[in-house]
């Protein structure tokens, strides 16, 4: 479908106000790997043979995995949590004992699949701190005693990575379950015995996935578009409302509207049909300031660097093409990153282990190189909703000093970086109606991946250049640090008064 040249004139024209988020990846093993991820559940019954009988157990299990994966990339399962709610007619055995409190020890068999291959991974070591056990003849709040009158135990730890090696769709799902719970009396001594181990089962046979993962081809990663706000219709109002774009005045809204229908009508004269429309710079073109703060994987380390708040300088609207025919509004906006007067992100003192032993510590500063980085931004204007894409890229060059091994400082000299500089590339999606996701003028998350370059110049009297190559730099020319940025809303020069003024600063997101 193709909107009609003068009825796309007369609807909003979606100005991107570029943001832009760039991207290092350093160094802290101990911090969390960054993922493109979603919070998944799920609730399996199972059947848990108990000495007073079989009881059914519905057990959640909770965890924060990626949407996407590459193929062959590291996926750490976070925040995992195994609920398991016993019922009271399972704890007579512990009442019997005299114990006033339950703990438990919970190992949870994980199935995971990807096209035709299946492999199980065991969750163990999932502790559940004690819980107090109701008296006998009363509930758990207090009431008169049910029979659903029981403890609810919540086992949480870590658990082993996972990687797929197929393009395609990916699951994980619950299996088998085994508890070993631990009973104690109320001066805190250990019943006798003071364990029970119980072998529980899937009490059918439904697969029940915790998440849903798609591998793409660890060649060209991409991020997917956000789903629509929950509860609002996908197809959004039957029309966008005619407003002002985010952050311009109503005059200057209207004279690109203005210019826009003349410039269709001119069309219509000599060129009927002709698009698209490339409006003049020195219309639109505008200033704006923000922050973007996040985290960086370090592939090699296992782990997760925080990054920023980085204070970028926004020219927005350098080039501005409304392609009616096409249906699309194609943005291009400059960023200009600065810290006490250069163009760099602030340093960052990063903590990492040297071939995973040898604690090392430096500052790392990600230094802006060349041009402006540029913010491209492809609106879709024939649905409702407006879907964008934005693409931030930036040219970086990444600089160490301040070096200690082992706590003794370590002289790498004034000019240890990246042997060239590297291209740092992130993406953003969402829609404009309602608003979903990343939009470039309200903020978001951006994610991507980068290539870090050997290094050059480390050492002074001795070459250490092999030390961070080895350490740090990506394999081969693979971009394989996963990055994850979260841009504050615009402060746009046109509007100083307005509620984001002065630009704040975000609250990164793992």
């Amino acid at each position: 479908m193709t909107l009609d040249a003068r009825a796309a004139a007369r609807r909003p024209l979606h100005l991107a106000l570029g943001g832009a988020l760039v991207v290092a990846t350093a160094l802290i093993p101990s911090a969390e790997s960054v993922a493109a991820d979603q919070t998944s559940e799920v609730t399996v019954p199972y059947t848990c043979p108990f000495p007073s009988g079989t009881e059914q157990v519905d057990v959640e299990v909770k965890a924060v995995l990626p949407v996407t994966a590459r193929t062959g990339e590291t996926i750490r399962p976070q925040d995992v949590s195994v609920e398991v709610p016993l019922p009271r007619s399972a704890l007579t055995q512990f009442t019997a004992l005299e114990a006033a409190t339950l703990s438990a020890t919970a190992e949870l068999t994980v199935r995971n699949t990807n096209g035709e291959h299946t492999a199980d991974a065991s969750w163990q070591q999932l502790e559940a701190p004690e819980v107090a056990l109701p008296p006998q003849g009363e509930g758990e709040n207090g009431s008169e005693n049910t029979d659903t009158d029981g403890v609810v135990l919540t086992a949480t730890g870590e658990v082993p990575t996972v990687a797929f090696g197929t393009p395609g769709p990916a699951t994980l799902a619950p299996a088998g379950l085994t508890l070993t719970l631990a009973s104690f009396t109320e001066d805190g001594a250990p019943t006798t015995p003071p364990h029970l181990t119980v072998v529980c089962a899937p009490a059918d046979d439904e697969d029940r996935p915790l998440a849903r993962i798609t591998v793409r081809d660890g060649a060209s990663p991409t991020t997917p578009a956000p789903d629509p706000t929950p509860g609002e219709d996908p197809a959004g109002p039957t029309a966008p409302p005619v407003r002002p774009a985010p952050g311009l005045d109503p005059d200057a809204h209207r004279k690109i509207e203005d210019l826009t229908e003349a410039r269709l009508e001119a069309l219509d004269d000599e060129n009927p049909g002709s698009c698209p429309i490339e409006i003049p710079p020195e219309w639109i073109m505008t200033t704006a300031e923000t922050y973007a703060a996040g985290y960086a994987n370090a592939v090699k380390l296992d782990g997760a660097a925080a990054l920023g708040p980085a204070f970028m300088k926004v020219v927005l609207n350098k080039r501005y093409i409304n392609d009616s025919c096409a249906s699309t509004v194609d943005v291009t906006s400059e960023v200009e990153f600065e810290y006490e007067g250069k163009r760099q992100l602030p340093p960052t003192k990063a903590t990492f282990l040297s071939y995973g032993f040898m604690p090392t510590t430096a500052t790392m500063v990600l230094e802006q190189v060349g041009p402006p980085a540029v913010v491209q931004t492809h609106t879709v204007t024939n649905t409702p909703t407006y879907p964008e894409e934005s693409t931030v890229t930036a040219q970086l060059s990444m600089r160490l000093y301040d070096v200690e091994v082992n706590g003794v400082p370590l002289d790498v000299g004034p000019n240890c970086r990246t042997e060239r500089p590297f291209e740092q590339v992130l993406r953003g999606y969402g829609q404009s109606y309602p608003p979903a996701g990343y939009l470039v003028a309200t903020g978001g998350n951006l994610t991507g991946y980068a290539h870090i370059p050997p290094f050059k110049g480390c050492g002074v009297g001795e070459n250490l250049d092999p030390l961070f190559t080895s350490a740090i730099s990506s394999v081969g020319k693979k971009a394989d640090n996963y990055t994850k940025m979260t841009q504050a809303p615009l402060c746009v020069a046109t509007n100083p008064d307005g509620p984001d003024c002065p630009p704040k600063v975000p609250k990164p997101q793992k």
